[in-house]
């Protein structure tokens, strides 16, 4: 997984322009749901203009994990707005991406678009249950920031729809390593 490779790489160089700016945490997130739910609504019609405003929504979405750390910002319930807003706009994405599949009469893209959907939401579901059991659930090869620059990738360089099925192949992987690792953590215990 990216974050644990690069974790924080960007918050050096990005640390003097979030301390100058010295806005909220949550700014940054609900500023970077608008731009995803911007760039849902433009996917629909132009995959490639919906992969620009996909990365500029992306770099709001670091921005507000930088502020929390680097303005003393973080808190509970901004953690979950994250969380929650991470959601809705990847769903949203997701459909969006899906009914620029139909009105094209690409129903395999579409149909790769709905497993997307639904392998990333179990892959942060399995997450979310098991830490809610207090257990630690960061194994697998794929969380968002990996899906995010595949989808990049797809939209950007017209190949859409091979990325989604190298992503629906990584996150159903993710899920059974994670489902695993939940029963194996549950077992000893």
């Amino acid at each position: 997984m990216l974050s644990n490779k690069l974790g924080h790489f960007f918050d050096k160089p990005l640390t003097p322009v979030v301390k100058f700016l010295n806005l909220s945490p949550n700014f940054y997130t609900i500023t970077g749901l608008i731009l995803n739910l911007i760039s849902a609504y433009v996917v629909i019609n132009d995959f490639f203009m919906g992969g620009v405003f996909l990365g500029i929504a992306s770099f709001f979405d670091m921005l507000d994990g930088i502020s929390a750390r680097v303005n003393a910002g973080s808190t509970r319930f901004g953690a979950f707005l994250d969380s929650f807003i991470d959601r809705v706009a990847e769903g949203v994405f997701f459909l969006c991406i899906g009914i620029n599949f139909i009105i094209n009469i690409e129903f395999s893209g579409a149909f790769l678009a709905i497993v997307a959907l639904i392998l990333s939401y179990l892959i942060s579901y399995i997450r979310a249950r098991a830490e809610g059991l207090g257990i630690e659930c960061k194994v697998g090869l794929i969380e968002r920031p990996e899906r995010i620059i595949l989808l990049l990738i797809g939209l950007l360089f017209d190949i859409l729809e091979l990325l989604l099925f190298i992503l629906c192949f990584l996150s159903f992987i993710t899920v059974i390593q994670r489902f695993l690792w939940v029963y194996k953590s549950l077992k000893t215990k």
